[in-house]
């Protein structure tokens, strides 16, 4: 049998002062029904990641609303993890073909880990393309198999998506945290879209003390009294660690004593992070302005919180992006962003709020020098962001979309959940990020085949209207 992860408890009704009126009220009506139901949740690694720090927090609250919820993650070598994480890079379009032997080399780990696990339960909710070909290499069994995606596969390699898309056939349904994720072709009917969220009782999110912060800081070797720039992200050439840096030499010619934070948490399922840590340390180096930290230097989730809390900027600089919860945790701790234009960061710094998105190293370096040198920019920025992180962005919201998605896997009845639910089925949504509208929206309608229909935001608006056709893809 595969192991179970270790959680710890949690009460839904913790999340009372943070989350939005009424919605642990609507969890409790949507857990009802479902109480008993047999939930796994399957993934590669325990650590590292924003899909592993979800599970971490959504397990407990799923089994204090009386579902009986698992965790457990698949195992497997240097090798089978080198195949995944390039398979991980094919799906997001990096121009590479996976050999014969690599393809191999995931099966037969395919093969294992599907022997180990068990049929003890009544949805099984797979984690991106590690795990992905289980449920066809092993049979369905009397579950429900939904393929949770949290990558953007909007433009796969396609030697990549030719060679995983066969296995999809034993799914019932799919997530993705954007519309416009959902692959051409894809082959499953029932997709729904579901954002991801933080955890605001989490370690890395609970209220900090500033003296407390600032000692955090001091302890790692961070100068709390002069400008910090911080980014918090996987060393991965997707998230552009090497572009912050240019930028950061640009903002230093005006802000001569700006420093900069590069941490990262090394996960197990990413053996390529250590050789873009070799490249940034090789670029950072005789530069006493830059640390670069790791979960392996005794960077962990409090002084994560305290480079958040304490840095007069968080920059995101994606060039290609799942979500980037990263930029929802800044902006809870009220810290502005500066960030790329890419998956749904956008959704995040919506209509203006928290900070802004930029398309090139010279205007990010141009952003961060003009909050440096503005605090009342930074501090109205950083109000608007923590607003728009509450009222969408918060695990309870997360929680309530997972419990309509299983209610309807179960063919049983589907509440409407908390303001700020993501629609299922036929209701109404946004085609973008794939919430349901409320009343008080407000934001002008779009053509989509022929239809009108109503946007949860004028940015959701704009993105569709970049790239009108592949939003279309979530709507069969």
């Amino acid at each position: 049998m595969l192991g179970i992860v270790d959680v710890g408890t949690q009460s839904v009704h913790a999340y009372e002062r943070d989350a939005p009126p009424g919605t642990i009220d609507a969890l409790l009506a949507l857990a009802g029904p479902l109480s008993g139901l047999r939930v796994l949740h399957l993934n590669a690694t325990p650590y590292g990641g924003g899909v592993a720090e979800i599970l971490r927090s959504e397990i407990p609250l799923l089994r204090d609303l009386g579902l009986d919820a698992d965790w457990s993650i698949i195992s497997g070598d240097r090798e089978f993890f080198t195949v995944t994480k390039a398979i991980h890079d094919g799906l997001q379009g990096a121009e590479r073909r996976l050999g014969a032997s690599e393809r191999a080399e995931y099966l037969a780990h395919t093969a294992a880990n599907a022997e180990q696990l068990g049929d003890a339960y009544d949805v099984v909710v797979v984690h991106d393309p590690q795990p992905l070909a289980i449920p066809a290499t092993r049979g369905r069994g009397r579950a429900r198999w939904v393929w949770r995606c949290h990558i953007d596969t909007s433009a796969p390699n396609p030697d990549t998506w030719a060679f995983l898309r066969p296995f999809l056939a034993a799914y019932d349904g799919a997530v993705f945290t954007m519309g416009c994720f959902v692959p051409p072709d894809f082959p499953l009917a029932e997709v729904a879209i579901v954002p991801p969220a933080i955890d605001p009782q989490s370690p890395k999110n609970l209220d900090l003390p500033p003296p407390l912060a600032t000692r955090v800081l001091e302890w790692i070797g961070v100068e709390v009294d002069r400008p910090l720039v911080v980014q918090i992200s996987r060393f991965d050439p997707w998230k552009d660690p090497l572009g912050v840096i240019d930028a950061y030499r640009l903002v230093q010619e005006d802000v001569p004593d700006v420093q900069l934070v590069l941490a990262a948490s090394m996960a197990l399922d990413d053996p390529d992070g250590w050789d873009i840590y070799r490249s940034i340390q090789e670029e950072a180096r005789n530069d006493p302005g830059i640390h670069l930290f790791t979960n392996l230097t005794g960077v962990g989730n409090i002084e994560v919180n305290a480079l958040q809390r304490c840095a007069d900027v968080v920059v995101q600089k994606s060039v290609r992006e799942g979500f980037g919860l990263v930029v929802s945790e800044a902006l809870w701790k009220g810290t502005p962003v500066v960030a790329g234009r890419a998956g749904g960061i956008p959704l995040q710094l919506r209509d203006g709020a928290g900070g802004y998105l930029v398309d090139s190293t010279a205007e990010c370096a141009n952003r961060i020098g003009e909050l440096l040198g503005d605090a009342g920019i930074r501090r109205s920025l950083g109000e608007s962001g923590r607003e728009v992180v509450r009222a969408r962005f918060l695990l309870p919201r997360l929680v309530a979309d997972e419990l309509r998605l299983y209610a309807s896997l179960m063919g049983t009845e589907v509440g409407t959940g908390p303001s700020g639910s993501s629609g299922l089925g036929d209701e109404p949504r946004d085609p973008v990020c794939g919430m349901r509208p409320g009343p008080e929206a407000g934001v002008a309608t779009g053509l989509r085949a022929g239809a009108e229909h109503p946007f949860c935001s004028q940015t959701c608006a704009d993105e569709y209207r970049r790239a009108p056709d592949a939003f279309t893809r979530a709507d069969r």
